[in-house]
């Protein structure tokens, strides 16, 4: 059975594992998915907006509605050929709401996501929006996805400055062949006590250990070559499926990651829950990361560098205790 995380600083629970939900397009098996998921202690949900039929789908199959964590996400476009049928001004916010509401058949949501930063909208006026619909008790939590850290950390501190809710979760890309976030999203959202929901565990499918991956085996990289040898080599010694060592490793680094798992049916579920299951050995982690190595640049090296000159702080720096 899953365990449970808090939500950000707010004292929600949440599963370990987030059900994707973008594919999902069949009603049957959409019950048979969340049936496997709530087995296995699975509660939290993300949908979007702009998921297709997902989020109504979502809505005329979900019989135990408070039973469900349910995140959703607004700024993709609702029509377009309305310029402000997109966006995160409060127009488009407003109407995507209301619409969602009704696909899921609820009054509430659990978690409300920005989708993506919008350059054209200050963050003022969308975490003010935000917070109206949360004191309005149609929003219950907010998130923000793919948007850069200073966006996150502006919004944040604005919104403690002025009592308005702030950001309790952050949506981002993560896996073994793609680590930007260990750069500057990670650490600003460990920093403000934000949970990090990530999407694409598997690289889209390059991870997977099966033969119908997305990417195709003559097309990829040799740093993609390396990464799957690598997630290849520590499932057979673990004697686990491939999938499971990459939706671990995504877990490992940060108590925040909260790892995305989209699925097409029920036996994909079945198959990936297992990875809650997996702590991955130092040496495991070792072999995957020098297949895949990362380099955060600067500022971050070099300040790390720093970290121990006596040039920077003394005589006594290695005598200092660093922070937990």
């Amino acid at each position: 059975m899953m365990r449970y995380r808090l939500f950000g600083r707010t004292g929600l629970r949440v599963s370990e594992l987030v059900l994707g939900t973008m594919v999902l397009d069949e009603a049957d098996e959409y019950r048979r998915v969340l049936g496997a998921f709530a087995d296995a202690g699975g509660n939290f949900i993300d949908t979007a907006a702009s998921y297709g039929r997902s989020e109504e789908l979502l809505g005329s199959v979900l019989t135990d509605r408070d039973r469900f964590v349910i995140g959703t996400k607004y700024t993709p476009t609702r029509d377009a050929a309305d310029p402000n049928a997109g966006g995160n001004q409060r127009k488009n916010l407003v109407l995507t709401l209301e619409q969602s509401l009704r696909r899921l058949r609820t009054d509430y949501i659990d978690v409300y996501w920005v989708h993506i930063w919008d350059r054209h909208t200050h963050i003022e006026e969308t975490m003010r929006a935000l917070d109206d619909m949360v004191r309005a008790g149609k929003v219950l939590h907010i998130g923000i996805s793919d948007a850069p850290s200073w966006v996150v950390a502006q919004a944040n501190t604005l919104a403690q400055y002025r009592n308005q809710t702030p950001f309790a979760g952050l949506q981002v890309p993560y896996n073994l062949l793609w680590r930007d976030i260990e750069r500057e999203l990670l650490p600003m959202a460990e920093a403000f006590g934000m949970s990090v929901t990530t999407w694409a565990p598997l690289a889209q499918g390059t991870l997977s250990g099966h033969i119908g991956r997305r990417t195709d085996p003559a097309q990829r990289t040799p740093r993609q070559q390396a990464a799957v040898a690598a997630v290849d080599k520590v499932a057979a010694e673990l004697g686990v499926p491939p999938a499971h060592v990459a939706i671990a490793w995504t877990r490992h680094r940060s108590h925040a990651v909260l790892p995305i798992i989209g699925v097409r049916n029920a036996t994909q579920l079945t198959e990936s829950l297992g990875a809650a299951a997996l702590t991955l050995p130092a040496e495991a982690v070792a072999t995957l990361e020098a297949a895949a190595p990362f380099e955060p640049g600067f500022p971050y090296d070099f300040v790390t560098g720093c970290d121990t000159s006596p040039r920077i702080y003394g005589d006594t720096v290695n005598r200092v205790d660093p922070r937990r």
